[in-house]
C-alpha cells in the first residue's frame, strides 16, 4: 500500500555518484519504500542502491570525477552517459529525477528533464555557499526542490529564492551518539591500550593519488618520534588500495593495518585521524574523533581557485564549518606536507584538553543533525510528488491553481 495521497505506485529515477552518494540513495530508497512499497526505482546506482532495489542503468563510481579542469578529460564519456540517461528517463517518464550528490553531472541533468516536464530534486547541496555562488540561479533554474544535509545550506538558498529543506543527515542517525571505542577495536583486532591514528585519504583515486604518499609520509614522521603508535588506514575500494599500496613502497613505510571499508569503525577504534577533507570529515565528527584535515586539488584547479577567488568561506572542512570556528587544523594545497601533518597529528594525540572540548563540540554537532534525515527527505519527495500530480490534474480539468501554489511552468506535461 502505498503512501496516503499516491493513488498510483511510485516510479523515481536517480542519479548517485561515487560511495557516499550510494550510501545517502540507499538509505533515501529504503526510506521512499516504507511509506511507498510499491516503488519502483532506476538509474545510476551503486552496489548498496541495488540491494535496496533500484535497477542501475551505470554504476555510481562512473561519475567519480571532480574539480574544474580535471573532469574535461572525462566529458565526451560523461556527456554520451548524460545523453543516455536523458533519453532513457524522457521515455520511463518518473514521478520525479532525484540526483543524489554529483551536482556537476546531475544538475545538467536535472535541467534537460525539468524543461522536459519531469519534477526534479537536487539531493545534497553543492558547496554553492562556499564557492562560485552565482550557480544557486542554476540550481533555482534546474530543481523543484533542493534537500539539503546541512542546517546553513537551506538558510542560504532562502536568501535567493529558491525551494530547499533543511532534512538532517543520515550518517548522523547512522552513527551513536556514543562511540564504543572498545568494541571497535576488538572488531578490528587492534591493541586496546595502543595509540592509534586513523589515515583516510580519499574515496576517490584522485585524491589518493595527489594526498597518499603525504599521509604516509606523516604517518612515518609521528612514528619515528612517537614510535608507540599504531596505524590503520580503511580503503574505500579495491582500486583505492592498490594506489595506496603502491605508494607505501614508494614511501617506505609500511607499519599500519589496510582494512577494506570500515571507515567508521576505524575512526571509532582510533584516538585521532588523519583526513582527507569531504565526508570523512563529518564521519569522523560524528565518531567524536579529533582530526588533522588536509586537501590539495589538481594545479589546475588550484590555481582557477586562487585566481579567481572562487572561495567564499573561512574553511574548508566540515567540522569547522559547522561549528562556525577553527575546531580541527586544516591544510590545503602547499600547506600540505608531512612536516605540517605530523607535527599537527602529535599536538592533536597529545592535548587532552582540546580533545574533551571537541568531543563536546561535536556531540552538539550530532544533535543538530541527526533527525532523521532520510526519512524527512523521503517525506519531502512525496510531497513535491503529490503538488505535482494534483497541478497535472488541474490542468487537464482546466483548473488554475492556487495562488500559494508552487509554481509549475515547467511541470505540464
Amino acid at each position: 500500500m502505498n503512501a496516503p495521497g499516491l493513488a498510483r505506485p511510485l516510479s523515481l529515477g536517480l542519479v548517485a555518484g561515487e560511495s557516499s552518494g550510494d550510501q545517502l540513495g540507499a538509505a533515501l530508497i529504503r526510506a521512499l519504500r516504507a511509506r511507498a512499497p510499491d516503488l519502483r526505482c532506476f538509474g545510476v546506482a551503486g552496489p548498496l542502491m541495488q540491494e535496496a532495489g533500484c535497477e542501475a542503468w551505470a554504476a555510481a563510481r562512473e561519475l567519480a570525477v571532480m574539480g574544474l579542469i580535471e573532469p574535461l578529460k572525462h566529458l565526451p564519456r560523461l556527456i554520451a552517459l548524460r545523453r543516455r540517461l536523458r533519453a532513457r528517463f524522457t521515455a520511463e517518464r518518473p514521478d520525479a529525477f532525484i540526483g543524489v550528490d554529483a551536482p556537476a553531472f546531475n544538475l545538467g541533468l536535472a535541467a534537460q528533464l525539468r524543461r522536459g516536464g519531469l519534477a526534479t530534486v537536487q539531493y545534497v547541496s553543492p558547496q554553492v555557499w562556499a564557492w562560485r555562488q552565482g550557480r544557486v540561479r542554476r540550481i533555482g533554474r534546474a530543481c523543484d526542490l533542493v534537500l539539503c544535509l546541512l542546517p546553513f545550506e537551506a538558510e542560504f538558498y532562502a536568501r535567493h529564492g529558491v525551494r530547499a529543506l533543511f532534512v538532517g543527515h543520515p550518517l548522523a542517525d547512522q552513527i551513536p551518539l556514543e562511540a564504543d571505542r572498545p568494541r571497535a577495536r576488538r572488531e578490528l583486532e587492534l591493541d586496546a591500550a595502543a595509540s592509534i591514528v586513523a589515515l583516510l585519504p580519499g574515496s576517490r583515486l584522485g585524491e589518493v593519488e595527489r594526498l597518499g604518499a603525504d599521509f604516509l609520509a606523516a604517518a612515518r614522521w609521528v612514528h619515528s618520534r612517537r614510535p608507540a603508535v599504531q596505524f590503520i588506514a580503511p580503503m574505500a575500494s579495491g582500486e583505492v588500495r592498490t594506489v595506496f599500496e603502491r605508494q607505501m613502497r614508494e614511501v617506505g613505510f609500511g607499519n599500519l593495518s589496510i582494512v577494506d571499508g570500515q571507515a567508521q569503525r576505524a575512526l571509532t577504534a582510533a584516538d585521532a585521524a588523519l583526513v582527507a577533507s569531504g565526508t570523512a570529515t563529518l564521519e569522523a565528527l560524528l565518531c567524536k574523533r579529533p582530526m588533522v584535515v588536509a586537501y590539495r586539488f589538481a594545479g589546475l584547479t588550484a590555481f582557477a581557485i586562487k585566481r579567481l577567488r572562487l572561495v567564499k568561506v573561512p574553511y574548508f572542512s566540515q567540522p569547522n564549518l559547522l561549528a562556525g570556528q577553527r575546531l580541527v587544523p586544516e591544510f590545503f594545497q602547499e600547506q600540505v606536507t608531512p612536516e605540517a601533518l605530523g607535527t599537527a597529528l602529535l599536538e592533536v594525540l597529545e592535548d587532552q584538553g582540546q580533545r574533551v572540548v571537541l568531543e563536546r563540540e561535536f556531540r552538539r554537532v550530532h544533535e543538530r543533525l541527526r533527525l532523521g534525515g532520510a526519512e524527512r527527505a523521503a517525506a519531502a519527495i512525496i510531497e513535491l510528488i503529490e503538488e505535482t500530480r494534483d497541478s497535472r490534474a488541474r490542468a487537464r480539468a482546466g483548473e488554475s491553481a492556487p495562488a500559494d501554489s508552487t509554481p509549475t511552468r515547467d511541470l505540464q506535461p
